[in-house]
C-alpha cells in the first residue's frame, strides 16, 4: 500500500482509505462569499487532502478516485462499483477502514446502500459538505477531517456505515438530510445521533440495532445490475395512477409509494397499484413525511402492500432493490422490511 502522505514506518498510525465520488465537498466557484450556483464534483480527492495537512497525524492514507459527480446523478453503476472496491480493500489487513467522500443529495441512499451490502466489521465512514471548497465559511475541510479520525478510531468498529457531518455522528441506518443548505443539515428524525466528534475526538452513546454489514444477507459481489424500483408521491388530486403503469411498462420491478400522513394512498392510484400487483409489481408503502411509522392495515397487507416502517422512500427503494434482488416473493420481501 503506498502512501504519499505520511511514512509507513509509524506503525502506530492506522491504514485508511479515501473513496472520493464527488460532491459539494469538492465543488468550486468563483467568488469566496459563494455558497450556491456552484460546480460539484471538481477538485480531486488529492487536492482535499492536502488542504487538510493534519491528517498526516492521524493514519496512513491512500485515496481513489471512483466517481467525480454531483451525487443527485448517483447511479447503480456507481453503488455496485464502490460496493465491491470498499469490500476488497477492506479484506485486506493492510486496510483499517475507508472514508467515501460524497455529495449530500443522496449521501443517505448510497450510505445505506453501503450499510447492507458491505461484508466487514472495520469502520466505513461517509462525510460530504454543504458549501463549496473554496467559500469562506467552507465545511469540507473539518468534516473530513473528523471522517478520517472516526475511521481511525478502534471504537468505530461493528457499528454499521456512519455519516459525519458538523460534528454529528449518524447512522446510515437513520440519517436523513433535513435541510437544503444549513451546515446542519443531517439529522436521524426516528432515531438519536449515534454520538458526538469534537476536534477529531469521537464520543458513541448509541449503535444500530438492524442488521448491517456481516449481519446482513445481502451480497452485490457477483451482481452487474439492480432491479428496477421507483418512488412516486401520493398527494391531493392524484393521477399519478398513468405514471404507475407507464414505469410497470417500462420493467419496473417494484414501486415505493411516498404516501400522506402515515403512507396513504389515493384511492385513483391505489386501484391502480392493485392491478398491476396482480401481475407482479411489489408495492412498498412509505410517506412523505420525515419522521415516524408506516404499517400498512390489515386488508392493504393481505391486498399484498408492503410496510416500510420507518424508512423513508428513498431509503426503502434502496431496501426494496436489495430485496427485489434475491426474491420475488411477497411475503419473503414483507419479511425483510420488518427485519431492516
Amino acid at each position: 500500500m503506498q502512501d504519499s502522505h505520511n511514512t509507513r514506518h509509524n506503525i502506530a498510525k492506522p491504514n485508511i482509505v479515501i473513496l472520493a465520488t464527488g460532491g459539494t465537498i469538492a465543488g468550486a466557484v468563483d467568488s469566496s462569499l459563494q455558497t450556491t450556483g456552484y460546480q460539484a464534483g471538481v477538485l480531486s480527492i488529492e487536492s482535499l487532502l492536502q488542504s487538510v495537512p493534519e491528517l498526516a497525524n492521524v493514519a496512513n492514507l491512500e485515496s481513489e478516485q471512483i466517481a467525480n459527480i454531483d451525487s443527485a446523478d448517483m447511479s447503480d453503476e456507481i453503488w455496485l462499483r464502490l460496493a465491491k472496491r470498499v469490500n476488497a480493500l477492506l479484506k485486506s489487513s493492510q486496510v483499517d477502514g475507508v472514508v467515501i467522500t460524497h455529495g449530500t443529495d443522496t449521501m443517505e441512499e448510497s450510505a445505506f446502500f453501503l450499510h447492507l451490502v458491505a461484508k466487514s466489521d472495520k469502520p466505513i465512514v461517509f462525510v460530504g459538505a454543504m458549501r463549496p471548497s473554496t467559500a469562506l465559511s467552507a465545511d469540507g475541510p473539518k468534516n473530513l477531517y473528523n471522517a478520517i479520525s472516526l475511521a481511525a478510531n478502534p471504537e468505530s468498529k461493528g457499528k454499521g456505515v456512519m455519516v459525519v457531518m458538523n460534528d454529528r455522528i449518524q447512522s446510515a441506518r437513520y440519517v436523513s438530510k433535513t435541510h437544503t443548505l444549513n451546515v446542519n443539515a443531517f439529522a436521524s428524525p426516528n432515531a438519536s445521533d449515534m454520538g458526538y466528534i469534537l476536534d477529531g475526538k469521537a464520543f458513541f452513546y448509541t449503535t444500530p440495532a438492524k442488521p448491517h454489514t456481516l449481519q446482513s444477507e445481502f451480497d452485490v459481489d457477483k451482481l452487474d445490475s439492480l432491479p428496477k424500483v421507483d418512488i412516486l408521491y401520493s398527494y391531493a388530486n392524484d393521477n399519478s395512477q398513468v405514471a404507475a403503469q407507464a414505469l410497470f411498462n417500462h420493467g419496473t420491478k417494484g414501486l415505493v409509494i411516498a404516501g400522506s400522513g402515515a403512507g396513504s394512498i389515493h384511492k385513483n392510484h391505489k386501484d391502480m397499484l392493485k392491478k398491476l400487483m396482480q401481475n407482479g409489481l411489489v408495492v412498498v408503502q412509505s410517506s412523505r413525511v420525515n419522521n415516524g411509522l408506516v404499517i400498512a392495515n390489515e386488508e392493504d397487507s393481505k391486498l399484498g402492500f408492503i410496510s416500510s416502517y420507518d424508512l423513508n422512500p428513498q431509503k426503502a427503494r434502496v431496501l426494496l432493490m436489495l430485496a427485489l434482488s434475491k426474491t420475488d416473493n411477497n411475503e419473503r420481501i414483507a419479511k425483510i422490511f420488518e427485519s431492516y
